[in-house]
């Protein structure tokens, strides 16, 4: 069996990707990484990662491309805002067993392909407090809920698109492009009103195809959140705190990358890990933003 993380990007987003894997691999030195290109534009990111990181294209490129045309056939052309984003979904068909998601607006804070270990118990698990802050913003629209076409207990396992984990196979190409064209004939599902574009339809996915889910903040007492526009984690070292857990990772969702961003020297740390370009964080910040409750 096979493990492994898949991100997507092209040259872009570069300085965000080597931030990730930076991360990654200072946590595992050995897990294996596949790129999916975002489109063409992704051989200068490619060769980085390869070659700071031994990450490798993911081997397909054919199914990528036949699966991208797939959406251009089944989505009308202002359906969906970043089509390319949706290449994510081919995961499911690549060449990893069991699998984490990541998008490159993140770092970690621990060798994170050992969250694998859940999938002895679920099929599908994400790690985030969006059905509890966000709710079914940027997801559904009111009418899923009015309507029923999911009920209460599955719109409480709606999760953001930037981390998550399954297994090859437990989404059949059958079953997507099914499931894809559902989504197509009913676009009053969906909250594209921000600009997303692939958290909707994955959650349709997931929730319509899935039962077997869950969620690694959903323990007793909560676990950690993960959003870095929750201004309440304590920094110690180079990792993050939330009431005394360590986070998994911090996501950028949503909040612009640049100077002065929420824990941009933290970012700034692992995007220059081996350059030696910022040499301090200071060991223990007590509150790097005036407190919030809210958690995310």
């Amino acid at each position: 069996m096979t493990r492994g993380i898949y991100i997507v990007a092209n040259d872009r987003v570069i300085d965000n990707a080597i931030a990730l894997l930076n991360s990654i691999r200072y946590y595992d030195p050995e897990v294996t990484v596949y790129l999916i290109p975002f489109n063409e534009n992704y051989h200068k990111v490619a060769e980085q990662l390869a070659t700071l990181h031994k990450v490798q294209i993911f081997p397909d490129l054919e199914l990528i491309d036949k699966f991208t045309k797939r959406i251009g056939e089944i989505f009308d052309r202002d359906f969906l805002a970043l089509p390319n984003k949706m290449r994510k979904l081919v995961a499911w068909f690549g060449p990893l067993d069991e699998f984490i998601y990541i998008d490159t607006d993140i770092v970690v804070f621990e060798k994170i392909v050992d969250n694998l270990d859940k999938l002895s118990e679920v099929d599908f698990f994400c790690c985030d407090y969006h059905h509890a802050n966000d709710k079914l913003r940027n997801i559904f629209s009111t009418f899923v809920k009015e309507q029923q076409i999911f009920s209460d207990a599955q719109l409480e396992d709606v999760f953001n698109s930037g981390f998550w984990a399954s297994r090859k196979g437990t989404i059949t190409e059958q079953q997507m492009d099914e499931a894809l064209r559902e989504c197509a004939a009913h676009r009053e599902y969906f909250d594209f009103s921000e600009g997303v574009t692939d958290q909707p339809i994955l959650n349709y996915l997931v929730l319509k195809l899935i039962s077997n889910r869950g969620n690694l903040v959903k323990i007793p007492g909560g676990g950690p959140g993960s959003w870095a526009g929750s201004q309440n984690f304590q920094q110690q070292d180079y990792a993050l705190y939330d009431r005394g857990q360590r986070l998994k990772y911090l996501h950028w969702a949503g909040t612009r990358m640049k100077t002065g961003s929420p824990y941009w020297q933290l970012w700034e740390h692992y995007r220059y890990l081996h350059e030696g370009k910022f040499a301090f964080i200071p060991k223990l910040t007590r509150r790097l933003f005036p407190f919030v409750s809210a958690r995310t």
